[in-house]
């Protein structure tokens, strides 16, 4: 049986350096979605999205396995956070973000896999989130980096990439902060967490 890995296919994009931000040109990729807003910590519509993201993902591999002859494995949590003021995400203040949670899915899961993957779990739970998707998402030029250490602790190498970085490359904002989580919150110390911080750019 073929045994798919996204974190290695796409690895350049996966595996950025510590502390320093590189270039990189992101094609086309499907995510299962959820959108929403508040503090991820206390906001309990968070949660429920993300549940849904997995229990979406899994039924999407299972169903891969048994009617494809594919084994993959489901990749890593993501989230694009947006807020009318960037400075809140230094800030920390959280109640004022907006997010899009969402898992990277292969390119051989169709609509219709995960139309079947929804109508499965609905059998078993009715809090189905009303943005739940299926869908391409292009970020292209992009500027990336490895955090290492607890959420919170990423204001200085953000202030970095705002204040410093994007003016010196003479770049703006061209889509939401996006973020990669390649650590379990729940088995792994704060100080440890691997985090990849995605800006998109363009030029001014």
């Amino acid at each position: 049986m073929l045994k798919f890995d996204l974190k290695r296919e796409y690895k350049s994009f996966f595996n950025p350096p510590r502390h320093r931000y590189v270039e990189v040109i992101l094609p086309s990729m499907s995510f299962v979605k959820v959108d929403g807003s508040g503090d991820p910590n206390t906001a309990i519509a968070y949660r429920n999205a993300v549940e849904w993201l997995y229990s979406v993902s899994y039924a999407l591999k299972f169903a891969a396995k048994s009617d494809l002859g594919i084994n993959y494995v489901v990749p890593p949590l993501e989230a694009l956070w947006w807020s009318d003021d960037p400075g809140s995400f230094i800030r920390r203040e959280k109640d004022r973000w907006r997010w899009t949670v969402m898992i990277l899915a292969p390119h051989f899961i169709t609509d219709t896999m995960f139309n079947d993957a929804v109508e499965k779990i609905l059998k078993r739970r009715e809090d189905i989130p009303t943005s739940l998707r299926y869908e391409p998402y292009t970020e292209g030029r992009s500027l990336q980096t490895l955090h290492v250490g607890s959420y919170d602790d990423e204001g200085p190498i953000l202030k970095l990439l705002h204040d410093t970085l994007m003016p010196e490359l003479g770049v703006t904002f061209h889509g939401p902060h996006h973020e990669i989580y390649l650590s379990d919150p729940r088995k792994t110390a704060p100080d440890r967490l691997k985090t990849i911080l995605r800006q998109p750019i363009h030029d001014l």
